[in-house]
This record gives C-alpha cells, structure tokens and sequence, in this order.
C-alpha cells in the first residue's frame, strides 16, 4: 500500500498551473517549429489573415531572442548550441519562404512595427505553452486588460443585468424596421462593388465628396458653446431625418462635437462609442461638455465599474470583444466608430466585432443613427472603404444594399456607360459622406507650415550610418550585377536598366523579411531617429524657453527616452504620452500638458498619441523622426492645429543631413494621400507606405549605379 501522500503507480499528479514546472528551453522551438507551419501553410492557402500576420511577428520576434539568448549562453555546450541554432535557422528559413508569398509580411518585421497588446499576448501564450512564464514586469496591467478575450472570456457587467431587469418589457422595434426592396432589374448580374470603389479613383477635376448639407440651424448648446456653421451643418442633417454618416472632415474641424450633438437631433440614444483607446477618456469628457444631461460612462476591462443605465457607453476597440454580446442586446439606437480607419482590414477581430453590431443594430432599431468618424478614411488601397460601407449598411459582402440600389437604378446607366463613374461616385456621396477641409469651412483657423530643419549628426554616428548606407547600397549593386550577368547572352541595356532596378529593390524588401544580418531601410531609419534624438530635443528645449509650450513626436520608445532625459537635464518640465499608459495616467499627462503652464513639453508617441488628442495649446511641433506615411505625420500635426488653435502651427521636421533620411523626407513630400484623390478631386499620384520603402531604396540604387562606372558598363554589355 502506498504511503501517506506517495502517489499510486499508474496514476499522474496534477500540478497547479501557478506551480508547474517550467522545461527546458529547447520546448520553445519546438512550439516556434509548429507555429510557423501553421503559418506557412496558411500563406500556401492563400489564407494570410490578421492572426496568421500576428503569429508570423510573434515567431519573428522569438526566434530573435532565442537566438540572442542561444549565442550567449555559457552554460551549455557547444554543440548543443549549434544544434539550437541550426534548428532556429530552419524557422528563420520558412519565415523567409512565407515572406515571399505575401509581401505584406515585411512590414511587420521592420525596426518601427507596431507589436499590438495582442501580439504580446499571443507571445506571453507560446512562451507558456513552452512552459516558460514570461517575466513578471512583462505582463504589465494596460496589456492584461487589453488582451484580447475569447467567446468564453465574454462578460456581462452586473450593472448591465440591473438595467435589463428594470427594463423588462424593452424589445426591438423590429415592426418598424425598412423592408429589403426589389433588386433592380437592369441592373441584375452586374459587379457593382469594383465599380463603385474605382469610381472613387477615376475622382478629380476639384470635385471633392460631400453630400449636400442643409443650411446650419439656430442651435442652443448648453454651457454657452458655439458650433461652427460646418459642425451645424451635420446636426441639422440629423434633425432632417439623415441617419447615416462618414464623416472625413480632416482632423481638427470637431467630429466628435458633430456626432454627439447629431445622435441628440436624431434621439439615438443610448449611443454606443467605439473608439482608440488612447481617447475613450476624452470622448467621456467631450460628452460632458457638449450634452452634459446625457450620462457617459467608460468601459475599462472587464467592465465592472460601467453605470449600466448611461446614455453613452464608450469602448475601446481592444475589449470590443469581451462585450459584444451583451451590446447587441442593449438597446442602442446609434453607434459611431471614431478613427473608422480602425476596421479597414475586414478579416480583424475588431472590424468584425464592429460590423456584427452594426448589423445587430440595424435588424433591430428602424434608422439607427450611425456614423463613422475619421479625417483619413483611405491609407493604403481604395479598398479601405469597404469596411466603412458595410458598417453603415451601405453595402454587404458582395453588393449594394437597397437605398444604394435605388439611386444607382436611378441613374439609368450600368457600368459600361462612360457617365457611370462619376455618377456613381455622386451616388455613394450622398448616402452621407462629408468632407470638408480647413481652408474652406474654418478660416479663422491659422495657416500651418511644416519647416525642415536639417541636422548634422555626431561625427562617430554620422559615420556610421553613412557606412551603413554603403553597405546596403553595394548590396543592392551586386543583386543588380548579378542579375544582369544571369540574362541571356547578347541583352544589351542602355545606361542603368531602370526596370531592373525596381525589381531589385523590391527584392531587398522582400528579402528583409528573411535575416536580421546586414544593413536594411527600416533597421537604418532607426538608428537615425537615435542619433537625431537629442539633437531634437535640444531643439525643442529652445523652442520651449522661446515660443511657448512645444509637441514632441517620435516614433520609438528609445528616441522618447533620450528626450526625456535631455529635458530633465535642463530642468524643464514635459509630460509622456505613451502607448503603454493605463486611459487614466495618459489623461494626468494631457492635462498636466494642456492646464499646467510649467509643463512645458509633451513627448508622444507617434502611433499612440496621432490620433484623438486636442493638443491646440502648443503651436509649435517637433517631428524628431519622420513616418512611412504623409497621412501619420498629418495627424500629428492635426493635434495642434484644429478648432481653438489662435496661432500659426508649425511642425519642425528634423531631417539628418547627409543620410537617406533626407531623399526620404523629399518622398513624402511627393506623395499625395488616397483621401486627396477619392475624397478632394485631386489629380495628384497616389503613393502608399510601401511605395516610398520601395522609391528610396530605388533611389540609393540608382545614386550608387550612377557614381560607379564599372556597373554602367556591366549594364551595357549585358555582363
């Protein structure tokens, strides 16, 4: 018989997860091993989801550090470590094959990327599986409470079970809902959706999208608060019985303002608000402000702390999902989705979370009031809209919802008549967008300026990230050198083969995705945002003592760490506005920026703090590292200049000279943003982010093929 507490033979002893034992390192790659199969036959499947792009960062991710942490062990043998490395070597491998299939990839493995409060999640899960428990000041608590939640993680706040309990006999107004109309017959087997996103494409000739607008009405706002006549324009919309809106007015004309009073023209409450996290706080605050008798409450987590029975529930879209549930049961009449740029990646969890309530609301409420709020509707593909569309019932998967139809029917033309694209452009636009800008509709806004200001680097970085440029540059040369001794005998080009050139380029993009080895654009852009940091910031310092209060923004956290070092070198007090914050401590930092007149400085995040801040009190910017995209860099500068701004805004861009940081700065100057052409009729080129990786890289080829009379000549002889 077995001993007190001996285990009985056959029998297996369950250890509590808090007190399991954490294996050997090796289970790590074997877990990254399964991963990334998964991943690489996703990609062969044509399969490239959201989670799949997640899982492939995460394996990235680890199969840097435990390559790092193999290389420097001293405690196992040699061989073992080479048979590590070997094995961590083959993942990197596949990661590279995966890359190939899907372009898209190689974001995601740059210096800059984004790792999400999901990303980390997936990463603290794998390390688990793996039985490693992640380091406890990894696993901060803004990410375990942002950490996506499964179905069964779906929660009911008690105060919600109260209100539904005091409001027993409250059902869908489902009688009252607009029936399906008929498909229209002349237009029955037409493709409609491809040609209604590329008439916003085919857009120009000055004529921007806006649906026309009542006069603006006499409004009363309690508080003694004015609206713009643009801002009245939209509530009398409402008040008119219009119930959809993507509203695009550019960043600082008072969106928010617009569709809290419009849901109040249009009784749409209770009103659910889905927002960045980063401004839930303010949307709270606004709520006060301009419909103070109107009840706000925040969600946070899991939601204990929400008065059930408010009038505005806001959400961030990282708990979306632990709520969805009980939010399509509530009873809202409206929702707006703040930055709707959010959900243009139909396949994400957040965009189907949101088009799921869209569509809930919409089964269950005759003419919800709803609205999708964001000055840059369109970043990378006109096919950003997609998402936007079908939230507001617009659109379905595959088609044109009725209301939709209807006006295209009315238009007597299909697709094949030359009139078809601009009339179907004016038929989407008045189903509720509203574009207004600036210098049209808020002129008492002062002008904004952006200035560079190029910078000379400390002479051992400069030194270095010059090497570093001929390094990459003599990489590219000799994939152009090689490729042009593999052509058939014969070929002759004349001067550099421009075409090849671009090819070549596209490969080294590509090619990042497979090693961390060598010098690559993203990995180089980032140490020069390092070696700018302190530059900038001394400027801003000046700035400060002399102007007034300043914006710093920078996209690493290492740049912002290096600014806030110099300023609390020089006494001079700043606040952080980072991506990392609980809503509460990032608020205790706008304030201190916005009502302190000492704090002199705010240091934010480029991603994090882009977007939703009301920053107008500084009127000068300092961008100390320069974004991918025209339209990031925008938003920041939007955080000054906006509706209660009194002075000229100026956004000092530091530029380092002498380095690729300058030919990149000249691309985004080049580069027209979608919204531009789909939305204000310009004419101007569409570049995306990816194309300006790819022009600067074509750049540093081309400056290298130029100086090097040996690859001009490899070229013409076609050896």
């Amino acid at each position: 018989m077995a001993r007190p507490g001996q285990r009985q033979p056959g029998t297996r002893r369950t250890v509590p997860r808090n007190q399991r034992r954490v294996r050997d390192r090796d289970d790590v790659i074997s877990v990254l091993a399964r991963a990334v199969r998964e991943v690489e036959a996703a990609a062969q499947g044509g399969r490239v989801t959201p989670a799949v792009r997640m899982k492939f960062q995460v394996v990235a991710l680890l199969v840097r550090e435990e390559h790092a942490r193999v290389r420097g062990e001293g405690t196992s043998s040699h061989t073992h470590r080479a048979e590590q490395l070997k094995r961590l070597d083959g993942i990197g491998t596949i990661l590279a094959r995966t890359a190939v299939r899907d372009p898209a990839l190689l974001a995601l493995l740059a210096g800059d990327a984004v790792v999400s409060d999901a990303a980390r999640s997936l990463k603290r899960d794998m390390l688990r599986a793996a039985g490693i428990e992640p380091a406890p000041d990894e696993v901060t608590p803004t990410e375990r409470a942002a950490v996506p939640a499964t179905t069964e993680r779906r929660v009911v706040p008690q105060s919600v079970v109260s209100r539904q309990l005091a409001n027993p006999f409250l059902a869908p107004d489902f009688a009252s809902a607009r029936p399906s109309a008929a498909r229209p017959r002349r237009l029955a087997g037409w493709e409609l959706l491809g040609p209604l996103l590329s008439s916003f494409e085919r857009a120009g000739g000055g004529d921007p999208a806006c649906m026309a607008l009542p006069a603006p009405a006499a409004l009363r706002v309690q508080g003694g608060r004015e609206l713009m006549p643009h801002q009245a324009q939209v509530v009398a919309a409402a008040a008119s019985g219009h119930r959809t809106f993507l509203l695009a007015d550019e960043p600082g004309l008072g969106k928010t303002a617009q569709a809290l009073l419009a849901a109040e023209a249009a009784s749409a409450y209770p009103l659910l608000v889905v927002v960045p996290n980063v401004v839930k706080t303010n949307w709270a605050r606004e709520a006060g402000l301009w419909v103070p008798h109107r009840a706000a409450t925040v969600i946070h987590g899991d939601g204990e702390t929400i008065d059930g029975f408010a009038d505005i529930v806001v959400v961030n879209y990282e708990v979306l999902d632990r709520h969805v549930g009980w939010f399509g049961d509530f009873g809202f009449r409206g929702m707006v989705v703040d930055e709707a740029h959010f959900i243009k990646n139909k396949t994400s969890q957040r965009s189907q979370h949101v088009l799921e309530l869209s569509e809930r609301i919409r089964s269950r409420i005759a003419g919800p009031l709803l609205m999708a709020l964001t000055g840059t509707p369109l970043i990378n593909d006109i096919e950003d809209f997609r998402a936007i569309w079908q939230f507001l019932g617009w659109i379905e998967e595959t088609k044109p919802l009725a209301e939709l139809l209807d006006a295209l029917e009315e238009t007597g033309l299909t697709p094949a008549d030359p009139g078809f694209y601009p009339a179907a452009r004016r038929c989407v636009v008045d189903l509720g967008i509203g574009r207004r800008r600036k210098v049209a509709v808020a002129a008492d806004i002062p002008a904004r300026r952006t200035a560079d200001l190029p910078v000379e680097l400390d002479e051992k970085a400069g030194r270095s990230i010059r090497a570093a440029e001929r390094e990459l540059a003599r990489r590219l040369v000799a994939r152009y050198e090689s490729a042009l001794a593999s052509r058939p005998s014969g070929a002759v080009v004349e001067d550099i083969d421009h075409g090849l050139v671009r090819r070549v380029a596209r490969g080294e993009l590509k090619a990042t995705a497979t090693t961390t080895a060598g010098e690559n654009v993203f990995g180089m852009m980032r140490r020069i945002g390092q070696a700018k940091a302190g530059l900038a910031a001394d400027y801003a310092a000046q700035l400060a003592r002399s102007a007034g209060k300043v914006v710093f923004f920078a996209k690493h956290v290492d740049v912002m760490d290096a600014a806030e070092e110099t300023f609390a070198r020089q006494g001079i007090r700043f606040s952080s506005i980072r991506g990392d914050q609980t809503p509460a401590s990032r608020q205790k930092h706008i304030d201190a920026f916005v009502n302190d007149p000492d704090v002199a400085i705010a240091v934010c995040s480029l991603t994090a703090a882009g977007v939703g801040l009301n920053l107008q009190v500084a009127s000068n910017i300092v961008l100390a590292e320069l974004s991918w995209t025209d339209a990031e860099q925008t938003q920041a500068i939007d955080r000054s200049h906006r509706i209660g701004q009194t002075e000229p805004v100026t956004a000092w861009r530091i530029i380092a000279a002498q380095t690729i940081d300058t030919r990149i700065a000249e691309l985004i100057d080049k580069k027209a943003g979608l919204a531009a052409r789909a939305l204000d009729g310009s004419e101007e080129e569409v570049w995306s982010s990816a194309d300006v990786q790819h022009e600067a890289l074509v750049a540093l080829l081309t400056d290298a093929l130029s100086a090097s009379p040996q690859a001009r000549a490899a070229a013409q002889t076609g050896h």
